[in-house]
């Protein structure tokens, strides 16, 4: 039998284990508001998105669950270094 491939942009399994922080996590650890790091990550590749971000209510009733992972390729794209 074989074995399926993931494609290439999906998570690898180690992403499962990682460690995964709250929005609250990254906002204390960057010293930026909740909101900001929400409108950071909100669609990002490979965040959790939990709940309906499609309501009719004004309020956005979802969660977010950043990976390490994600949350390191955003801060090293935020970092604006120059090319070496």
């Amino acid at each position: 039998m074989r074995e399926q491939q993931a494609p290439a942009s999906a998570p690898g399994p180690s992403s499962f284990a990682e460690r995964h922080y709250t929005v609250a996590e990254i906002a204390a650890l960057w010293n930026l508001s909740p909101d900001a790091v929400r409108k950071m990550f909100e669609h990002e590749p490979g965040v959790l998105v939990l709940g309906d971000p499609a309501s009719s209510h004004k309020r956005r009733y979802t969660t977010l669950r950043i990976p390490e992972s994600v949350g390191r390729r955003v801060y090293r794209r935020l970092l604006n270094l120059p090319a070496a």
